[in-house]
């Protein structure tokens, strides 16, 4: 199985998915024009990798801003891993976010109450914009 790896924009995070070290990585904004279209190739491969999964795989999740579509997205992409979890592999989220961003703070925290993965919260400094 090959890494998968999708440059990010100022629309659509970059997105590191990587199956020989069960790290993968999420990060930058998330507003794509249809959040079907660009999460769909993500959630292909982590069925995929779900079938010879590492022991250990960890998502860190690194957005700055994501839209209710992409939402949705996202938690479809987090019950695959719990399906991973499931399997009996140790599966983590760790949820990044800055330390004046209540709003993300709290979206990760949502999360963390539907899914049946561990999460780790990780305050973040602030990421200054180029």
């Amino acid at each position: 199985m090959s890494p998968l790896h999708i440059e990010g924009t100022s629309k659509t995070p970059q997105v590191d998915l990587d199956p020989t070290t069960g790290k993968l990585d999420l990060r930058g904004r998330s507003i794509p024009e249809n959040s079907i279209d660009f999460y769909g190739p993500l959630i292909e491969w982590v069925d995929g990798y779900a079938r010879s999964a590492q022991p250990r795989t960890v998502l860190h999740v690194q957005l700055e801003y994501f839209n209710t579509s992409s939402s949705k997205c996202i938690l479809d992409l987090f019950k695959k891993l719990e399906a991973i979890r499931a399997n009996g592999r140790e599966v983590v989220i760790h949820w990044h976010y800055e330390e004046d961003d209540e709003d993300m703070l709290e979206a990760g925290e949502d999360y963390q109450a539907i899914i049946n993965i561990p999460f780790k919260m990780i305050q973040i400094e602030e990421v200054d914009d180029k």
